[in-house]
């Protein structure tokens, strides 16, 4: 699960790396690339809840397969990116194709995780975050140098490079991912018999083997702590996609680096994502404490960015950026795991992806408000561009979710 993730978030943060070329030969003004970076989310979110729903209907063997497949070769298709409107169009078409994916895997978890142990396992999944940052930057250092092999540009390389892996992957998918614990040739019929007894308190595999109905989407929809967690999903993922989407182009203005280079320097920031969402996890399953673990990652990620502004040197802004990446993906792991222990097994396959829908609207809004701000701080003749409003409407997000993870203790302490 973790090895497919590395290829959807590499496929979903390549175009980061691509701008530093793209942009530039395309001749696109912030706001283009902010809206069509952001638009993915609302292909993603239009089709996450109805994505989850087949899931439940074939399997996530079957349908993960496919939709592998299909974005693949949407990744692949950006090499005909020409002006703004085939951009945004192959961007929302990339979202459609992904929607599936990530809902998909956080119920498929709660298959093989009792809740205990769900904060760390939803953490070591999302490790391929991390994984998938290091690896883009290290993939982007050497795609955008080879521009001019068969008369492409390095951009281009790099959605070449980067979508295949997905096609490939995802026939692999079909023949080797275990639908079903009860499925699985890789276990006895002991370790079968046991793992079901350990999730049967909660969930029984005859729950999880049901697909959400209507009822269970109307109720997702008029629930309370839905809405509240997907406001506060929305929050972290403006914080989060606004980071990931424009890093590479915000460590450009922190000195006089190479594309190359700039793309390396984006692995550091990757690998803090990776430090903080263990730790963060692991003190959260620990202690079976959620929201004030939020709170002081978000803390954190405050510290970071602002840390980014002020700070004096490329090395020591640098080292902030690292910070603020410790902090923002540090939320995941007791965010995905406080939305499991609030919902009812049965309202889980709705409840997740109509949170992960609605609150992924935040990874439309993040990158698109980013540029829109870039775009609109004026440049003083003969200075440098500076993300420095960015940055601190970045650091106005994480407070936005500090305080709505307050909110969401109170809400529960009295439900």
């Amino acid at each position: 699960m973790m090895v497919l993730y590395v290829v959807s978030y590499l496929d979903r943060i390549n175009l980061s790396f691509a701008a530093l070329q793209m942009n530039k030969e395309l001749q696109f003004q912030p706001e283009v690339y902010g809206l069509g970076s952001g638009i993915f989310f609302l292909g993603y979110c239009a089709f996450g809840i109805l994505s989850n729903l087949i899931i439940g209907r074939l399997g996530p063997r079957l349908w993960v397969s496919l939709i592998m497949v299909a974005w693949g070769f949407v990744t692949v298709a950006m090499v005909l990116v020409r002006d703004p409107m085939s951009f945004y169009a192959l961007r929302l078409l990339l979202g459609v194709a992904e929607a599936g994916f990530f809902p998909g895997m956080l119920l498929y978890l709660t298959y093989w995780f009792p809740q205990k142990q769900y904060c760390t396992a939803v953490a070591r999944f999302m490790t391929a975050v991390p994984i998938a940052g290091v690896i883009g930057s290290l993939m982007a250092a050497k795609t955008l140098a080879m521009g001019g092999i068969a008369g492409l540009s390095g951009w281009k390389w790099l959605f070449i490079v980067t979508g295949i892996p997905a096609v490939l992957l995802g026939v692999c998918v079909y023949f080797w991912l275990t639908d079903r614990p009860s499925a699985a040739k890789w276990l006895s019929e002991k370790e079968k018999q046991l793992l079901v007894e350990t999730l049967s308190n909660k969930k029984t595999e005859s729950d999880s083997e049901s697909s959400p109905s209507e009822s269970s989407i109307h109720a997702a929809f008029t629930n309370p702590i839905v809405w509240r967690a997907a406001l506060l999903y929305f929050s972290m993922s403006a914080c989060m996609y606004g980071f990931q989407l424009w890093l590479p182009q915000i460590l450009r203005t922190f000195g006089q680096s190479s594309d190359s280079q700039i793309a390396l320097y984006s692995a550091l920031p990757a690998l803090a994502q990776g430090v903080g969402m263990q730790v963060v996890a692991a003190s959260s399953d620990r202690r079976n404490e959620r929201c004030f673990h939020i709170v002081a990652a978000s803390v954190i990620t405050f510290l970071g960015l602002t840390g980014a502004c002020l700070l004096p040197g490329a090395e020591f802004k640098l080292a902030s950026m690292c910070f603020a990446a410790f902090g923002i993906w540090a939320n995941l792991g007791p965010f995905w795991a406080l939305t499991r222990q609030s919902l009812k097994p049965l309202a889980q396959p709705a409840g997740i992806a109509f949170i992960n829908s609605i609150g992924g609207l935040g990874g439309f809004a993040g990158p698109y408000l980013v540029g829109l701000v870039q775009q609109m701080t004026p440049v003083l003749p003969g200075a440098n561009v500076s993300f420095l409003s960015a940055l601190i409407f970045l650091a106005g997000t994480s407070t936005l979710t500090a305080v709505l993870a307050l909110l969401s203790r109170t809400k529960v302490q009295a439900e």
